[in-house]
């Protein structure tokens, strides 16, 4: 049974925008609010599950160990310390009397009523019915994961380096990504590079030895750079040794046993999910508007279809895309933080009884990054490869990074890690961290336990 509460606010009488996600949109349009608001004009909460925000684009980055990965997340309480911050899920929302259910990280959930609405709830991993996908694949969507992929695949080598059995060598030397994606394209490029790079200091594994595999349903890869920079970044990416499988499926990966759609089998204890995502589940949870795929319909201005104090924005929503009459806004973070500020800005005039401003933006191209110093981009129109695509991904991203403190500690880990050799140590028992205590506490030996 629900119950009524509110976090500690200021005077009742102000008005409360709730702001449910803290991703892309929900950061920026926080920040947006936070300077255009005047002093009590408004209370700006935002609800969200972490305590931070993660700059996707630099997940491949510190999954290879170029940046620290504390440094590609921005906390949410530090940089918007005019907002309240709920660390939780918002369960449900009933516009109709203006009340979300709140799910606190521990404890009962409880209703908290607003006077405007933001739904920056973004999108989670589009996955399929794949026999043995839940279980034993991961996916790569936050810094949880990039960490984890990182510390597996140099557990990997470790393990292998050691192993004596063939089959055991061939399961922690095969790695599979799933989907041609960004993430998956920049994820499967940027491990290559750091796991080859670690072989230097083994002695029973070669580089040689490694086998990276992409698999991609469609016929091409990075289908935002045109096919013609998409080819280019296949015959690149196959010319460092990874195999990439276009029109192919994933069918099975039980227990390892990875079976794909052209009768491929091999063993691998690593699979990274990246073909896609789907609007955020909680959008059924309300009595919100929803297209035919889940999203959020909203207009050119960002308000919710036949709503006034409904907005949306980002992944999660269908926003007619003003330069492309008849298609929507595709899901990248290229719109999600131009929305965000238009978004903020047409709260800030709707408060002030004026009207709200449409959104466009024409895009402006796209960059990848394929591994230390390598690149592929379209920008404007003009091709771009190797360095200087690599650096323009660099400089662009940084560039978009929320917060001073968040740059500079960027650009001191590129630093470092120019100056210095790469650091490939796994700290892959981070992910037990109990395990040694609870083995000694047992009276058991370590390899009991495995």
């Amino acid at each position: 049974m629900s119950r009524s509460a509110k976090p500690t606010s200021t005077d009742q009488t102000v008005p409360r925008i709730l702001v449910v996600g803290g991703g892309y949109v929900g950061l920026y349009t926080a920040l947006r609010l936070r300077k255009k608001l005047r002093r009590h004009e408004a209370t700006v909460t935002v609800v969200d599950p972490r305590s931070y925000m993660t700059y996707q684009p630099f997940l491949p980055e510190a999954s290879a160990g170029s940046i620290q990965p504390r440094h590609s997340v921005v906390p949410l309480r530090q940089t918007l310390t005019d907002a309240e911050v709920v660390t939780g899920w918002v369960t449900g929302v009933d516009h109709a009397n203006k009340v979300a259910t709140v799910q606190p990280l521990q404890g009962d959930p409880y209703e908290l009523t607003y006077d405007m609405l933001v739904m920056a709830v973004g999108a989670v991993a589009r996955t399929l019915p794949i026999p043995g996908l839940a279980d034993w694949a991961s996916g790569f969507k936050n810094v949880e994961e990039a960490i984890q992929l990182r510390n597996r695949v140099l557990e990997c080598l470790d393990i292998a380096e050691s192993a004596k059995d063939a089959e055991i060598r061939e399961r922690n030397l095969t790695f599979v990504f799933v989907g041609g994606g960004y993430a998956g394209v920049e994820a499967i490029a940027e491990t290559e590079d750091i796991a080859r790079y670690a072989t230097r200091y083994l002695r029973n594994v070669m580089a040689d030895d490694l086998r990276f595999v992409l698999v991609e349903a469609s016929g091409r890869i990075l289908p935002e750079v045109g096919a013609e920079m998409g080819e280019w970044t296949v015959e690149q990416l196959r010319e460092r040794g990874i195999d990439i499988r276009l029109e192919t499926r994933l069918e099975s990966t039980v227990e390892g046993n990875v079976v794909l759609s052209d009768g491929t089998t091999m063993l691998a204890d690593t699979v990274v999910w990246t073909a896609g995502v789907r609007p955020n589940p909680l959008l059924a949870e309300t009595d919100l508007p929803l297209d035919e795929r889940g999203r959020l319909i909203c207009r050119s201005d960002l308000r919710v279809e036949g709503l006034v104090v409904g907005w949306g924005a980002g992944d999660c929503t269908a926003v007619p895309d003003l330069t492309d009459p008849g298609n929507y806004c595709s899901p990248s973070a290229q719109h999600a933080v131009r929305q965000a500020k238009v978004l903020g800005d047409n709260i800030v005039a709707v408060l002030r009884g004026s009207e709200p401003d449409d959104y466009s933006h024409h895009h402006n191209g796209s960059v990848a990054s394929l591994g230390l110093y390598k690149g592929v981009a379209q920008v404007y129109g003009v091709k771009i490869k190797g360095f200087p695509a690599w650096w323009l991904h660099r400089m662009y991203h940084l560039s978009k990074m929320p917060t001073t403190r968040r740059k500079v500690q960027v650009l001191t880990d590129w630093t470092i890690a120019f100056l210095f050799t790469r650091d490939v140590t796994s700290l892959s028992s981070t992910h037990d961290p109990f395990r040694e205590f609870s083995t000694n506490a047992k009276g058991e030996t370590p390899a009991s336990r495995r």
